[in-house]
């Protein structure tokens, strides 16, 4: 009798429990409640205080949001800008090998953290022992090895670094002899040819890999946390390109660019800085027709075709330099051409 009694009981508890039990466990207040609108509520918390003894190298942002300074806001009355133009550096090939005076470097159409394990398999392929790697800095070091043809042991230092275009990555190689100090890396590599030779091995092999390219997350987002180029707007209004780069290199870098943008150069004065050019565009464009046509509004609604510009590369006080544009005259362009124009600088920096 009483074990029918309890029977009856747990009956009666399932029953009750099968008609509320949903709202016990999946409700606003359920044990297994909804959660996915819970970001909703996240808020920015103080980064957590180590003693000044501790190591804090592990503490990295997870996500982190890069400041917005693409879009430019205009003076006077409000007006939807335009999308800017669908240019890029890099282009459609995966790897661009490219040198200016004795350095070289490999131009990846990959991600920092893409091109970070396709480094590490091309080494793991070719047997050389990985002696020290740091993803957040981008740096592997190999070990010592023989290589074939060669009679003394070299190792060599791999370097990746975010692209000037987002999306992209620079691949840099220093060689370095078994010979004098083995305990620093030198400036420059020992031997030339083994460095170009191993760029052109790494490149091949990230060119074949490309497709089947995995991530680092940690190497994405410690190397491609902050851009090298961006468009600013200055004290005076005036908007300007700000590019982290050698001043040689951004000089070569800008000769192309102003190549690759519809521009005719027609002198320039590399100890100023300052190329004179005259914006063409592309052949539809001078048409009234095309994107770029689009772009501008029209030749009859577009002033700068045909007009002579000066182009002007500054050194900063910090790493980089900046790019400024004007009209030869002196004048002043108007906000949105001025603007428009450098996108199309811009776009086409490598």
């Amino acid at each position: 009798m009483t074990h029918m009694k309890l029977l009856g009981r747990g009956l009666l508890l399932a029953s009750l429990f099968m008609t509320s039990g949903c709202g016990f466990l999946f409700g606003d207040k359920g044990v297994f409640r909804d959660k996915s609108e819970d970001y909703r509520l996240a808020s920015q918390q103080p980064r957590l205080n180590l003693p000044p003894d501790a190591d804090d190298s592990a503490l990295v942002d997870v996500y982190v949001i890069p400041p917005v300074q693409e879009e430019l806001l205009m003076a006077g009355e409000f007006e939807v800008p335009r999308p800017s133009p669908l240019v890029a550096g890099a282009g459609a090939e995966v790897v661009r090998i490219q040198s200016l005076g004795d350095n070289s470097w490999a131009l990846m159409n990959l991600a920092p953290g893409q091109l970070w394990p396709q480094v590490r398999g091309f080494l793991g392929v070719t047997g050389l022992t990985l002696a020290r790697q740091d993803a957040r800095s981008g740096i592997m070091e190999t070990d010592w090895a023989l290589l074939e043809g060669q009679e003394m042991n070299s190792r060599f230092r791999f370097r990746i670094e975010q692209g000037v275009q987002r999306g992209t990555s620079e691949l840099h190689i220093l060689q370095m002899n078994q010979a004098g100090d083995v305990a620093n890396w030198p400036e420059a590599s020992d031997d030339n040819q083994q460095e170009r030779e191993m760029l052109r091995a790494v490149a091949q092999h990230v060119a074949n890999a490309a497709d089947s390219a995995t991530v680092s997350m940690i190497a994405e987002q410690a190397i491609a946390s902050e851009g090298k180029l961006a468009m600013v707007e200055g004290d005076d209004g005036r908007s300007f390109i700000r590019l982290v780069l050698p001043y040689e290199r951004a000089w070569a870098s800008l000769s192309k660019a102003i190549d690759d943008s519809g521009f005719e150069v027609t002198d320039r004065d590399r100890s100023a800085g300052t190329y004179y050019v005259t914006y063409r565009g592309e052949e539809e464009q001078e048409k009234g027709g095309g994107f770029f046509g689009r772009f501008f509004g029209g030749k009859e609604k577009n002033p700068v075709i045909g007009l002579p510009l000066i182009v002007s590369l500054k050194r900063d006080d910090s790493e980089g330099v900046s790019i400024h544009l004007a009209p030869e005259s002196g004048e002043m362009l108007e906000r949105r051409d001025e603007q428009n124009l450098l996108s199309i600088i811009k776009g086409n920096i490598n």
